[in-house]
């Protein structure tokens, strides 16, 4: 099994498009029939969509953790730091390899692993 889409809302979706396009995704801007509006970044046969909260939500939900694969990871961080994301670990050898923690603007977590 292999996870091809992933979808997130946030009530900033500009904001977070952003943030994760210094990750390295890049989006479009687009919707489906008579849905919202909201950004898509396909790479490598995975989805990442970024949708704008729903009428009954009041905040995002920052309980997901999420996790990326980062071709060199230091310097990642570096341009991480001059952005808007929050840094939460530098990155350190651990028994799955050179890894960070980060923070988007919602409150969820980012694993990043050195690829």
């Amino acid at each position: 099994m292999t996870i091809n889409l992933l979808v997130i809302r946030t009530s900033e979706p500009e904001l977070l498009k952003y943030q994760y396009e210094v990750l390295g995704f890049t989006f479009d801007y687009h919707q489906h029939g008579n849905g919202p509006f909201h950004y898509a970044s396909e790479q490598n046969g995975f989805v990442f969509e970024i949708y704008p909260l729903t009428k009954s939500m009041e905040k995002a939900d920052n309980s997901i953790r999420l996790g990326f694969d980062i071709e060199d990871l230091r310097n990642k961080i570096v341009d991480l730091e001059n952005s808007n994301w929050e840094i939460l670990s530098e990155p350190k050898e651990t028994e799955w390899g050179l890894t960070a923690l980060i923070q988007d603007l919602d409150g969820r977590k980012i694993e990043l692993k050195n690829k």
